[in-house]
């Protein structure tokens, strides 16, 4: 497997993955499932050079996907700061895919000067708050029952790590 910059060519399995996501109800707060049009923007959103968009891949098969954003875009006081987000294919949950994209993540940031990593995430993902703790992220805040889907109404969790 190798992780690496996503290209544009990247884009539509990308798009299939996070569908996935929604359609599995407690993965994300978007409810509704994209098309390829509506996530060029986004896509087109992410620099290398400062917020890379990554993408995990085997012969040519897109595995996951992990995105490096800006927290609170604009606010100086937070420019070391970065939200995380991992979205991996179904059929490849379990393989390891999302911890080398984290190694990779993580390793990635001082070059991009970020110090703080936060993840936020539905309460009820735990595979997600297993992962994060086992990279030393620990949760740093609660919303409660504020995440409203059609199983059920979930805690919106900050979890956060200092780097370096």
């Amino acid at each position: 497997m190798k992780i690496e910059i996503a290209q544009r060519t990247d884009l539509e399995a990308m798009v299939e993955i996070y569908n996935q996501a929604i359609e599995d109800g407690v993965c994300t707060a978007d409810t509704e499932t994209f098309n390829l049009a509506e996530r060029v923007d986004w896509f087109n959103s992410y620099t290398p050079e400062s917020h890379p968009l990554l993408v995990a891949k085997e012969d040519n098969e897109v595995l996951g996907y992990c995105t490096i954003s800006p927290y609170r875009y604009g606010r100086k006081a937070l420019k070391h700061t970065a939200e995380i987000s991992y979205y991996i294919h179904f059929k490849h949950h379990r393989k390891g895919v999302a911890s080398q994209m984290m190694d990779h993540a993580i390793a990635l940031c001082p070059s991009l000067d970020i110090k703080t990593l936060v993840a936020i995430l539905i309460g009820d993902n735990q595979g997600s708050i297993a992962l994060l703790k086992k990279y030393g992220f620990e949760e740093w805040g609660r919303l409660p029952k504020i995440v409203e889907l059609s199983a059920g109404h979930y805690d919106h969790l900050y979890y956060g790590r200092h780097l370096g």
